[in-house]
């Protein structure tokens, strides 16, 4: 390999070999349309879905595998939640910490009559718990965060938010784009009410997969963005009301949940502990390089254990667009600069508009690979201080 990657909060890179032996085999031997003939390959791409809705059950200990929903992607599974519980003269409470995947739909809906309050983290990119219960209303009707911040990879206490939610009858809903298979998760022990997940990040799935999970007895509340054909009680021209079929209409992205389930299963197979503990040390390791660069600032707090492997940065007198260039092609390392689609993150820690260069790992990310970064970066910043002391 001639480059390094480190942008595994966009998309994780590489993927494991049973993803893309996962996806090969369905297109070879399976191809079907899953419930909707009567034959064994439609069966057996049934099977796929089941099988992969149990895997993601087990991940997040979900009760039942059809609380799982499968969505194109993280965004579509918070669309379906906003716009189908949400309705005029209803509060909802999120942070300031929000990917535009929930901002934008928030901000859509607020236009149309919904309440909206973003309760504002800390500079590091926290959240105080308190400051939600204070902004609860008599007419709040949802929270919405996420668990780790797509910017600095602050973790947000879900747990206290879920309980503060369930004490006042709230939905709380978790964004666990970012986490999903690299910090554990219980739906059940956290109080968590929902749950939208995407596939193609550390879940290692491939692009165009994700979902939801949805507690029992929920559904009901949720109005579905989209009916058609299901494959199920086909003599009846009313939209199923039954999970998870209220939610998934027209074909399925069979070959790409397939794809899923292998990556789920490498997650399992692996366990989220050893995940988590491998990316907690890549990135303080890491953290430590950069404290002691001169010129370089770390946004979010600095001890890896209450971040995820992603960390943001930028350099005195070189914009991050230009950093993340000279890396790219000076060093081949691939970060991502810029506002990582969070202006209300960067607004909240201090990097608004330039926003920083963001450095996000995985569990193929070595040790190696960071003490190439960390003097790559030692070098732009020197000439980058250079440059600043020639203006002078």
């Amino acid at each position: 390999m001639d480059f390094i990657y480190f942008d595994n909060a966009a998309t994780s890179w590489p993927k494991p070999d049973v993803m893309i032996k996962a996806m090969l085999d369905f297109n070879k031997n399976i191809g079907a349309n899953p419930g909707r003939s009567g034959h064994r390959l439609s069966i057996e791409a049934a099977r796929i879905l089941f099988y992969v809705r149990e895997s993601m059950a087990s991940l997040i200990n979900a009760d039942e595998p059809d609380t799982i929903i499968f969505t194109r992607n993280a965004t579509e599974g918070i669309n379906i939640i906003l716009h189908g519980l949400l309705k005029p003269g209803d509060h909802v409470i999120t942070s300031s910490m929000e990917h535009n995947s929930v901002m934008r739909p928030l901000h859509a809906l607020e236009a149309k009559g919904i309440e909206l309050t973003v309760v504002p983290c800390s500079p590091e990119g926290f959240i105080d718990p308190e400051d939600v219960s204070i902004a609860i209303r008599k007419n709040t009707k949802l929270i919405i965060t996420t668990h780790a911040s797509n910017v600095t990879g602050t973790i947000l206490p879900v747990s206290d938010l879920a309980k503060i939610a369930r004490k006042n009858e709230i939905v709380y809903c978790v964004d666990a784009a970012q986490t999903a298979g690299n910090l554990p998760i219980d739906v059940i022990k956290d109080q968590i009410d929902i749950m939208v997940f995407t596939g193609h990040k550390s879940l290692y799935g491939p692009q165009g997969t994700g979902g939801l999970y949805i507690r029992q007895g929920l559904e009901t509340m949720i109005e579905p963005l989209e009916q058609g054909g299901t494959g199920s009680r086909s003599e009846s021209e009313e939209h199923p009301d039954f999970m998870p079929d209220r939610f998934e209409s027209g074909t399925p992205n069979t070959i790409g949940i397939a794809g899923l389930g292998a990556g789920v299963g490498f997650v399992l197979d692996k366990g989220v502990e050893q995940i988590r503990n491998k990316e907690v040390a890549i990135t303080g390791l890491f953290l430590d390089g950069l404290s002691s660069i001169k010129g370089v600032k770390v946004y979010g707090g600095m001890d890896p254990y209450k971040r995820t492997a992603v960390v943001s940065f930028t350099m005195e007198n070189i914009m991050p667009s230009e950093v993340s260039y000279i890396l790219d092609k000076e060093y081949n390392i691939f970060s991502r600069p810029g506002l990582q689609c969070a202006p209300s993150a960067h607004r909240t820690i201090g990097s608004f508009p330039e926003g920083t260069v963001r450095f996000s790992f995985g569990i193929f990310t070595t040790g190696d690979e960071i003490k190439t970064a960390i003097h790559a970066i030692e070098n732009i910043a020197h000439d980058g201080l250079k440059k600043s002391f020639g203006r002078r």
